[in-house]
């Protein structure tokens, strides 16, 4: 089934390219999701017509995600956890309490775009990517420090 999708979708393309997925895939993920439309003349009309749109919208998305590439690098986080013998911690720092210190220091970010290369189960400093865009990848110092 050939469609065009609305916006960014990993795997496939950017917004307003014309793609050729699997039927149950674009019936069932897809459209449903608001992620494409049918490929129709009518539809390919108003999507090229949006297309310029849709470019300013990525560009705009790029440099508010480059503007908070700035802030982060400026950024050092600390975690406090506590631990046992070796410094080891009780459990592992997650993508959630990232998320949940960022929230505290006044910065949004999802935890599905803290992307934690390894576990981390032990006392020290790390660099968490944080994914902002397609495009735009920043890395964050982060301290986890004992209770």
């Amino acid at each position: 089934m050939k469609v065009i999708l609305k916006q960014a979708v990993e795997g496939l393309g950017k917004g307003g390219d014309l793609v050729d997925v699997k039927d149950g895939y674009a019936r069932n993920y897809l459209i449903p999701q608001g992620l494409v439309v049918a490929s129709t003349s009518s539809n390919a009309k108003q999507i090229e017509n949006q297309r310029i749109l849709i470019a300013a919208r990525l560009d705009k998305e790029k440099a508010a995600a480059v503007e908070m590439t700035k802030k982060l690098e400026q950024l050092s986080l600390t975690i406090t956890k506590r631990v046992g013998e070796n410094d080891r911690l009780f459990g592992s720092v997650t993508n959630r309490e990232i998320e949940e210190a960022l929230r505290e220091e006044g910065i949004m970010i999802p935890h599905k775009q803290i992307v934690l290369q390894e576990q981390i189960r032990s006392t020290g400093v790390y660099n968490v990517d944080i994914k902002l865009h397609p495009e735009v990848t920043t890395v964050l110092k982060l301290w986890v420090v004992p209770k």
